[in-house]
């Protein structure tokens, strides 16, 4: 007995993810306030009744991509605060995130939308509020563990405003030619060291 409610609630997990990952292809295509759970169910090659039994609604879905992010993103993060030292030259871990952002913006188009969030909903307004508060305490942590002696208010002030710079640039570096992007891709590190600095 206990077994086989193991194995439904990991089919249940897998589900779920499942469903996550139609509704991130869905967002990619025409953007959370156009995404339906309707064209999610279809894209997740179920019922509308069948997602139901796991996300009610659509903002059951957005909250449960935002937790997902969060946690995938919070994993990445630890890792690369770990290597962080005072000694790690700034270009480098201004480099790294840099092109972490833009492989992550690259596999993960929906997250970016969230991300950037809309005027039209409050629901996503605020799970694009979250994510930014996570990246900007992410990025936060990371100055503070090469500068210690940086206070925390000043090291989140400086990690919100290094998201935003990576946010505004971002759209130009993933729409343009390879070369353009490259060049887009130096300019923003060169911008972030000197804003860093």
């Amino acid at each position: 007995m206990a077994e086989r409610t193991v194995r439904r609630q990991a089919r249940g997990l897998k589900r779920m993810a499942e469903i996550l990952d139609a509704a991130e292809s869905v967002i990619a295509e025409v953007g959370y306030p156009d995404m339906t759970t309707n064209q999610v169910a279809a894209r997740a090659g179920m019922s509308p009744g069948s997602l139901y039994q796991f996300f009610r609604n659509k903002e059951e879905i957005l909250d449960g991509l935002v937790s997902r992010y969060t946690d995938e993103r919070q994993e990445f993060w630890a890792a690369q605060l770990a290597a962080v030292s005072p000694e790690v030259p700034l270009e480098a871990l201004v480099g790294q995130f840099v092109d972490e952002s833009v492989r992550f913006k690259s596999a993960s188009p929906a997250y970016w939308s969230l991300l950037y969030g809309t005027a039209t909903g409050d629901q996503l307004v605020a799970a694009s509020q979250r994510l930014h508060d996570d990246i900007a305490r992410q990025v936060a942590a990371m100055l503070r563990r090469r500068s210690p002696d940086l206070p925390e208010e000043r090291a989140l002030l400086t990690g919100t405003m290094a998201l935003a710079m990576v946010k505004a640039v971002m759209p130009m570096i993933t729409t343009t030619t390879p070369e353009r992007s490259a060049e887009l891709v130096a300019e923003l590190k060169l911008m972030l060291v000197r804003y860093l600095s």
